[in-house]
């Protein structure tokens, strides 16, 4: 069983920074993508970046998040990180860290197997 834990979020004004973190524990050596999904109230759960350790590491970004959030990771445990600047209140949602083994990048959160208990981020205006 893997398990993910996030941390990082908490409330934030509009234009600033915030980083989130997930680590994976348990039977984590065979993950190979970690993606962050978010779900506003009353919405559905959407994509917001995606990264895999392939190929020295490929990430991927919803356009609404493109050029203000950067997700990276670690291997080592394995973590991915997802640096939030210039936030926005509509970036505010619960955020959710997510895994899966293959190394394919994928936006569908059906996809991954494994996710983390959810960080909620507020931005106010």
């Amino acid at each position: 069983q893997v398990h993910l834990v996030e941390s990082g979020g908490g409330l934030v004004q509009a234009g600033d920074s915030l980083r989130l973190s997930c680590e994976a524990s348990g039977h984590s050596f065979n993950i190979a993508a970690m993606a962050w999904f978010r779900q506003a109230p009353g919405e559905e759960r959407e994509i917001v970046a995606a990264y895999t350790w392939s190929s020295g590491g490929k990430t991927y970004y919803t356009d609404s998040v493109k050029g203000r959030f950067t997700i990276s990771g670690d291997n080592a445990s394995p973590m991915v990180y997802l640096l939030m600047n210039s936030v926005k209140p509509e970036d505010t949602a619960v955020y959710y860290c997510a895994a899966r083994q293959s190394h394919e990048i994928s936006i569908l959160a059906a996809e991954y197997s494994y996710w983390g208990q959810g960080t909620l981020v507020t931005v106010s205006s």
